[in-house]
């Protein structure tokens, strides 16, 4: 299984890029990659809570869903939340295609940089049919949404 990475420097607080971690519609809002949107469910922001996601392609013709012809689903599980530094998930992947399946650790890290935020993702054991350069791809639109939706006034 392979690591993936990105990093990103937001101008907004780590306490404001944090709080977009930790509420449902705000990470709705934002993780979602270009070219999808996304539908959470069950959030129950501590370690050992969750949610449930939906990952839904807006046009799967161009790219299909692996779950099902247009979404991805991930049950997530909050390992470890340090309010405003570090948030760590492991994400279950669902696929009838194993390449595609499998469980994922996602590691957030917030650093104080100024006035604005440093993000570091680093994803370890990505399910082998994930193609990095799409991967990386999807985590660097990720980091450009949140960065977006934090920079703006008060992040709503």
């Amino acid at each position: 299984m392979r690591t993936d990475r990105a990093s990103r420097l937001i101008q907004a607080p780590p306490a404001r890029v944090y709080g977009a971690f930790v509420d449902a519609g705000a990470l709705a809002k934002w993780l979602p990659p270009e070219g999808m949107r996304a539908e959470i469910e069950d959030f129950d922001p501590r370690p050992g809570g969750g949610y449930k996601m939906a990952l839904i392609y807006d046009d799967p013709e161009d790219a299909p869903g692996k779950s099902a012809a247009d979404r991805d689903l991930v049950e997530t599980r909050f390992v470890e939340l340090v309010p405003n530094r570090r948030i760590v998930q492991q994400g279950v992947f669902e696929s009838p295609d194993p390449a595609f399946a499998g469980t994922m650790t996602i590691i957030w890290e917030l650093e104080s940089a100024g006035p604005g935020t440093r993000v570091s993702i680093t994803c370890k054991d990505v399910p082998q049919g994930i193609r990095k350069a799409d991967h990386q791809a999807g985590l660097k639109s990720s980091l450009a949404n949140l960065a977006v939706f934090v920079e703006r006034a008060g992040g709503s």
